[in-house]
């Protein structure tokens, strides 16, 4: 199997933004966005789904962490949609259901090819650290769209907004690791149609 690294970049009068990702890392991560809170999550993510991700982003923070967060969320998406190539042998769907402390969110995840979010979560606090709540939402989208996939995340019980949000990194992680893992059973794309 062919080694399946990327490196992509987004430059943009807002961003600039470098992204490495190796989908068969052991979890090391080196991310600098200027946003502390959004850094622990993407390394939380990198961990969990023992991926190797090496992110810079010089953004317009001074305006807000809008653009820094939907930005990295396209350029992830991209290197994702990239490093899976043609998704021969891949297992295409992936799920996890992740508690944390009093918290439990699900993500289940399909590679299809086809760009779609499903975001069942509410936040109570406004911003933590210097990331806004708001902007947990809109990252996903942008790399599932950007990704071309079928992206799901569910609170199913709520609580601390850190917990929560944290856990939607983390079973994000779990659910893309299970569903871009290669399986020997897989004669080429696990589709009827032949192609995802």
């Amino acid at each position: 199997m062919a080694d399946r690294i990327i490196t992509t970049t987004r430059k943009t009068k807002e961003t600039d933004i470098t992204v490495t990702l190796n989908l068969e890392g052991s979890g090391k991560a080196e991310i600098r966005t200027g946003i502390g809170f959004f850094d622990h999550m993407l390394e939380g993510f990198s961990r969990h789904g023992f991926f190797d991700l090496n992110l810079t982003c010089n953004g317009d923070l001074q305006v807000d962490s809008h653009h820094t967060i939907e930005d990295c969320g396209i350029v992830l998406g991209d290197a994702i949609r990239q490093a899976l190539g043609n998704k021969e042998g891949i297992r295409r769907f992936g799920s996890c259901i992740l508690p944390m402390d009093e918290t439990l969110v699900l993500c289940a995840i399909d590679l299809s090819g086809r760009p779609y979010l499903m975001f069942d979560g509410e936040f109570t606090a406004e911003r933590l650290g210097t990331l806004d709540t708001e902007m947990v939402r809109e990252f996903f989208y942008a790399v599932s769209y950007s990704a071309g996939m079928n992206l799901h995340i569910k609170v199913l019980n709520s609580g601390n907004n850190h917990h929560m949000i944290e856990a939607m990194f983390k079973a994000f992680a779990r659910a893309l690791d299970e569903a871009v893992s290669i399986d020997s059973r897989i004669q080429g794309i696990l589709s009827t149609k032949g192609s995802l």
